[in-house]
């Protein structure tokens, strides 16, 4: 009789034991994960401290050229009176009254800077001349430069508004008025010919502690402009945020058939109200210096720069990013 059929017993050594991760395994692994999870954290610190960097860098860059571009546009036309190299004539008043914030020194009346077409530009070097007026202290940045810009619009008016100012031009004369009525020399026969009213444009650039109100935090400066409105008033407008200083200079022509700058001109007929011939005909060339600043502070990093900005450097000793921007502008009129 045959035997019955039995399975053969596995040797021991055989056998398939199941273990987990001894402690020393564990440790090691999980300080492996760590040094990789520290490592991709410092990489995400550092991407994040650029990006931020970055962004710092693009908003200098952008406010800066924006608002240097802004100013040389404006002088590249500064002293524009279409179609007559003449002395303008001297207005009739312009019935403009002090609510109207015109930009008076001390001495002017109502009307006078306004009206003052032949000074393209003028310039008062590190002081508001105007701080009775339309540029109050507390909106402007002491030892910072004040630019003006006087110029007429590029094309004629079609139709003329009850309270904007004008400036009525012919080849032999031109004359600044207000509102519908024209000049008597432009009505009566014979007519000039070509006859046209065009508006007059002026801007006084300056830098202000604030961009919105004092009463941010933290302070941002900005380059402002008072700007003559089309209802014949004047009123602030805000140009470009970040700008913290301005300088400005101003090129005549030497005997030498050279250029050289000053900061201003003092005689006098020098004011910003004067009509009178005055050193300031001579002026074909600005040179410009803005500095612009990030909104923020940036840890970790300091600022002990010292900025050459025309005859005033500027140093500065705290924790904000700037860009000094620069540009000579040739005047064409």
């Amino acid at each position: 009789m045959a035997k019955p059929h039995s399975l053969p017993v596995q040797p021991v050594w055989r056998r398939h034991v199941q273990r987990g991760f001894t402690l020393i395994e564990m440790m090691i692994s999980i300080t492996i994960g760590l040094g990789i999870l520290a490592g991709l954290v410092g990489v995400l610190a550092t991407n994040s401290s650029n990006a931020k960097t970055n962004d710092r860098t693009s908003e200098l860059l952008t406010n800066g050229r924006y608002a240097l571009n802004s100013i040389r546009q404006e002088l590249r036309e500064a002293g524009f009176r279409a179609y007559t190299w003449a002395e303008p004539i001297v207005p009739a008043p312009l019935g403009l009254a002090t609510a109207d914030n015109e930009c008076l020194e001390g001495g002017a009346t109502q009307g006078d800077f306004v009206s003052n077409l032949r000074q393209g530009v003028w310039g008062s070097n590190d002081a508001n001349p105007f701080s009775g007026t339309c540029i109050p202290n507390a909106s402007y940045v002491a030892n910072t430069d004040v630019l003006v810009v006087r110029r007429l619009a590029v094309t004629p008016a079609t139709v003329l508004a009850a309270n904007t100012v004008y400036f009525e031009t012919t080849y032999e004369k031109g004359q600044v008025f207000r509102g519908t009525g024209l000049p008597t020399w432009a009505t009566t026969a014979p007519i000039p010919v070509p006859l046209a009213s065009f508006a007059v444009q002026i801007y006084v650039y300056y830098i202000s502690p604030f961009t919105v109100s004092a009463a941010e935090s933290p302070l941002v400066p900005a380059l402002y402009r008072v700007a003559l409105l089309p209802d014949g008033s004047m009123a602030r407008e805000l140009v470009a945020s970040g700008i913290e200083r301005m300088q400005v200079q101003y090129g005549q022509l030497t005997t030498a058939l050279t250029t050289s700058y000053v900061d201003t001109f003092v005689c006098a007929n020098c004011t910003s109200f004067n009509p009178g011939a005055s050193t300031w005909d001579e002026v074909n060339s600005v040179r410009i210096w803005l500095l612009a600043r990030n909104a923020t502070p940036e840890p970790g990093y300091v600022n002990t720069t010292t900025y050459a900005m025309g005859s005033q450097p500027y140093t500065v000793n705290d924790n904000f990013r700037r860009q000094l921007f620069s540009s000579v502008v040739q005047l064409r009129n």
